[in-house]
């Protein structure tokens, strides 16, 4: 894939619309798990802690990266991508956890927290960047100001324009439509026309958007007893 080819471009944004979306919340146990440790060791551990963090999942992705190689793996990438962009639309994420009043003990507990939750950010970047290397060191590259500066801010964006998290679910879903549509063995079988591998990546996207919709407005809705 030419760094300077339309394709490469399109997975870049990808992969930083992902990183914008999903790296907000590692940006928050970041500062919660800072929060108790004495003031003037804060940006020590959120320094130490995210470079961590970033090293732990750049061994993750590249890991990823590689097996999506092997037959299969991209079918069930996909289908869990599916259920990520789903769920990124309706969790109501609590970030409870224990702050560590020392400075190993609250970097030890952002590391364990990225290894637990850096799952979707992992697989959304890898099946972004296609198998190529080059995509997913500049994907980390570009987590990493987001994680330190610009996440809390976007989260508030995100707050205050709701429909923001829609695309970036929409993009997870494009995503883990394509994985799926490039698995050879499903792409002989069922994608070989681009008319069907395109009907199908929209009907994924469209059905993931509205489903999420759906479920928030149910959520939203106040129930006969509470009335």
């Amino acid at each position: 894939m030419d760094i300077f080819s339309v394709t490469f471009l399109l997975a870049l944004v990808n992969i930083i619309i992902i990183d914008l979306v999903l790296a907000g919340d590692n940006a928050i146990v970041i500062g919660l798990a800072a929060r108790n440790v004495p003031k003037e060791m804060q940006k020590k551990v959120i320094i130490i802690g995210t470079i961590g963090a970033v090293v732990i999942r750049a061994a993750a992705t590249l890991a990823v990266t590689w097996l999506l190689k092997f037959p299969g793996l991209l079918l069930v990438g996909g289908v869990l991508l599916v259920w990520i962009a789903y769920k990124l639309l309706v969790d109501n994420k609590s970030h409870e956890m224990q702050a560590k009043p020392s400075v190993w003990g609250a970097i030890s507990t952002i590391l364990i927290a990225d290894v637990l939750m850096g799952l979707d950010n992992v697989l959304a970047i890898a099946g972004a960047a296609h198998g190529n290397y080059v995509l997913v060191i500049i994907g980390l590259l570009i987590s990493v100001p987001i994680m330190i500066w610009g996440s809390t801010l976007f989260l508030k964006w995100m707050s205050r324009f709701p429909w923001i998290i829609y695309i970036g679910s929409g993009v997870l879903a494009f995503t883990a439509a394509k994985m799926i549509t490039d698995e050879p063995f499903v792409h002989n079988l069922l994608f070989v026309s681009p008319i069907a591998k395109w009907a199908f990546v929209i009907v994924v996207i469209v059905a993931v958007l509205l489903l999420g919709l759906r479920k928030n407005r149910m959520q939203s809705t106040p129930s006969p007893a509470g009335q």
